[in-house]
């Protein structure tokens, strides 16, 4: 079914594409210009990437938009490039520079205190972000000028490797549990070594098990008839292949699709649903093993093959 909005025709399109964001737009910016190359009638994103940042920006169009909050809980892991002996306002190169000091640490000292920074640590989200007080964004009230104090927060860092050291600046790569800042992050280790520092760029490569090498550009669809870009769309259950899979009976899938629990022999827990020959949708399974559904497809949509697992 198509929509005319304007001189615009939009349509039905259910799937997942995987974005190599460039830097210098917004993630909502990148997200509507994708919707227009494939005139997709509904779209969303699975988490924001700020405009600094480059790298992987799943897109949800259609029934698949269903299933991006599942991607916001998911593991991400970046490569950040560090300068260290500055600090600006925001923590990245987009903010003014606050604070200067010396360098005087090497190689040995740098990975001894990023050891201290793998596994559970509490952060203080910084002031630029989008976090709220009594309704109003943080960087709202950072660009008057308005520090306000914000509680600790704890996240995992589960890998922290050094890619590069050379001088004033150093590349890490990061894998961390939903929450983390890696502003924050940077600005935390330089303050263990008794300096500065900021991010002067950021690429995400990988949001649990998808990965930027998979990804596509702007710039490379743009280059492609409407009619073929249809090959970077993934299936709608791209977004939930690391939880379980359950297959239904043709029976059982009518009445998971009309929103009644059904019995399942499957471990307690959230799960993707199968039945006749298509996705249909999440569910979670309770401990008598009775098959809740908790988002329901509409329609036929296509699945990733693998629904068997």
């Amino acid at each position: 079914m198509s929509e005319l909005i304007g001189k615009k025709t939009w349509r039905r399109v259910d799937g997942v594409l995987l974005l190599d964001k460039s830097t210098g737009m917004t993630s909502n910016s990148a997200l509507q210009a994708a919707r227009r190359f494939f005139s997709a009638a509904k779209a969303g994103h699975t988490g924001t990437l700020d405009p600094l940042a480059s790298g992987l920006l799943p897109l949800c169009f259609g029934e698949a938009t269903k299933f991006s909050v599942d991607l916001l809980a998911a593991d991400k892991t970046y490569e950040a490039d560090l300068l260290f002996g500055i600090q600006t306002d925001t923590g990245d190169a987009d903010g003014s520079v606050v604070r200067r000091c010396p360098v005087d640490f090497g190689n040995g000292e740098l990975e001894a205190a990023m050891a201290n920074f793998r596994g559970p640590i509490r952060q203080i989200p910084p002031m630029y972000s989008a976090l709220k007080r009594d309704g109003k964004p943080l960087y709202d009230l950072a660009r008057q000028g308005i520090e306000v104090e914000r509680a600790p927060r704890e996240v995992t860092i589960h890998d922290l490797q050094l890619l590069d050291f050379a001088g004033d600046r150093c590349r890490l790569r990061v894998t961390c549990s939903k929450g983390t800042y890696i502003r924050t992050l940077a600005e935390d280790l330089a303050h263990a070594l008794g300096g500065l520092a900021h991010l002067t760029a950021l690429r995400r490569t990988a949001v649990g098990a998808l990965n930027v090498v998979d990804a596509v550009t702007l710039e490379q669809l743009a280059e492609l008839a409407e009619e073929t870009r249809g090959q970077w769309l993934l299936a709608p259950d791209t977004l939930l292949q690391s939880l379980p899979a359950t297959a239904l009976d043709d029976e059982a899938a009518r009445r998971f699709m009309h929103g009644n629990p059904v019995s399942v022999m499957a471990a307690p827990g959230k799960c993707r649903v199968y039945g006749q020959g298509r996705l249909l949708g999440l569910g979670e399974v309770d401990d008598a093993g009775s098959l809740q559904p908790r988002r329901v497809v509409g329609g036929a949509v296509g699945c990733s093959g693998d629904e068997r697992e």
